[in-house]
């Protein structure tokens, strides 16, 4: 077992001992979506506090973004922190020892489902500095004014609840896929619809020297193509800023440790969830861009700063446009809408790698020149529409490919932030297992 223990931690992973709620918990109401959603919507989580009410809930262990600026956040940290312990204190848990989770989340929009696996990463292997070459690396740019008051969160509570989802690039489906092919010979730890059009959760014990084996030896397959002087194994998903946390958290911890306490303190691993980028049930969708109070002629002196030159083709409809922006012509595209209509752009020697690079280049010239404003959609038809509004712009980007991901977080060192999205709100990681962090 100690053998397997050391070659998993050659690539930053470890076992862990995974807490749910014991039998008799309701789970539908002890799940809630992931803490940055819903963040302009303070009725939604409104709703859920109804729906809990004082039952066992993870929105009592949880600090939703939409509250952060509220008057006294100190307030409902030390009732998060107060209301862990006294679910220790109840003995509230069931504890999973030295164990991964196989899960599996189905959603209405996504019947099928996705697939992951439940491990704890070594945060001595991330570092979300743009220009990292760790083994576990963000995919978007960390803002660093958000870490503090996360902190503050994380840095009294005994207990992490991850709603962290971390990707890899395993083509050859060797980790996750093998393990849900053998489901029916492993412990299943839980199962529970979700609330709030959230689908259905289930997980399953993965506890076995054989499979712990199987998922090193694949790891280390994977680990055996990376460029040695730039090993990309995990990228961030979701959650980059609460896993930057948890690393701000323990480089302040590490600092009061001998050498030998560093090596076992609980606080050195976040809890995340593995999703293989090739899952067909993964969905990446791409945010597009709207500007506002800009012109065309002002955007395409931009344009042309940040590429060589570039081709431009009026398109009769959004369809049409989407399908054009889709065509696999080796050229760097993305669609322009205004009041006047679509356009396709077509870009020669842009210079970053993937579309939502360059129109980030031009977009921070705008802003940095007081020219203009810029906001974050989600759905095509919502950003064509406000594109067509009088002095306005919309940025219609090409899919995210999977088959570039990691490749493009490599050469561009972080993609633009707000680039793609993991689904929409409610497919988001719901709070389900715990882990203990204090030592």
């Amino acid at each position: 077992m100690a053998n397997v223990a050391q070659q998993l931690a050659q690539y930053a992973l470890k076992s862990a001992d995974i807490m749910i709620p014991k039998q008799g918990v309701d789970l539908s109401k002890w799940a809630v979506v992931a803490c940055d959603q819903y963040t302009s919507e303070p009725q939604y989580w409104e709703q859920v506090a109804q729906d809990v009410g004082d039952a066992p809930s993870t929105l009592h262990l949880i600090y939703p973004e939409v509250y952060l600026e509220e008057a006294n956040p100190q307030k409902r940290i030390d009732s998060i922190n107060a209301k862990m312990k006294s679910y220790l204190e109840q003995q509230l848990f069931t504890t999973f020892p030295d164990c991964f989770f196989l899960v599996h989340r189905s959603t209405p929009n996504n019947p099928k489902g996705r697939w992951g696996l439940l491990v704890t990463l070594d945060l001595e292997h991330y570092d979300y500095a743009k220009d990292s070459k760790t083994l576990i690396r963000a995919t978007e740019g960390t803002i660093l004014s958000r870490i503090p008051p996360r902190k503050e969160i994380r840095k009294n509570a005994p207990l992490e609840l991850p709603h962290i989802m971390v990707l890899i690039n395993d083509a050859r489906r060797s980790v996750i896929e093998r393990l849900a092919e053998k489901r029916d010979t492993l412990v299943q730890a839980y199962s529970t619809p979700l609330m709030a059009g959230g689908g259905h959760l289930q997980a399953w014990v993965v506890d076995s020297v054989e499979d712990k084996q199987a998922i090193a030896d694949a790891v280390a397959a994977m680990h055996a193509d990376l460029d040695p002087d730039n090993p990309l194994l995990f990228a961030m998903g979701d959650g980059n800023h609460s896993l930057a946390t948890a690393k701000s958290c323990w480089m302040d911890i590490k600092q009061h440790l001998s050498v030998d306490q560093r090596e076992t303190h609980p606080a050195r691993y976040a809890l995340v969830e593995l999703e293989n980028i090739f899952d067909p049930g993964l969905e990446f969708e791409p945010i597009h861009r709207v500007l506002f109070g800009v012109d065309g002629s002002t955007f395409e002196s931009e344009i042309r700063k940040v590429c060589e030159s570039f081709e431009k083709r009026s398109i009769a409809s959004l369809n049409e446009l989407v399908h054009a922006i889709k065509e696999a012509d080796g050229k760097q595209k993305f669609g322009f809408c205004d009041q006047k209509g679509f356009v396709l752009y077509s870009l020669k020697a842009p210079e970053a790698n993937i579309a939502a690079g360059t129109l980030q280049l031009v977009i921070d010239s705008l802003l940095s020149q007081k020219k203009g404003t810029v906001d974050y959609i989600h759905g095509v038809e919502t950003t064509a529409n406000l594109g067509k509004k009088p002095g306005n712009i919309a940025l219609i980007l090409p899919d995210v490919s999977k088959a570039t991901f990691f490749e493009t977080i490599i050469k561009d060192s972080a993609l633009p932030r707000k680039t793609f999205s993991m689904g929409e709100a409610h497919e988001k990681r719901y709070y389900m297992e715990a882990r203990k962090i204090q030592a």
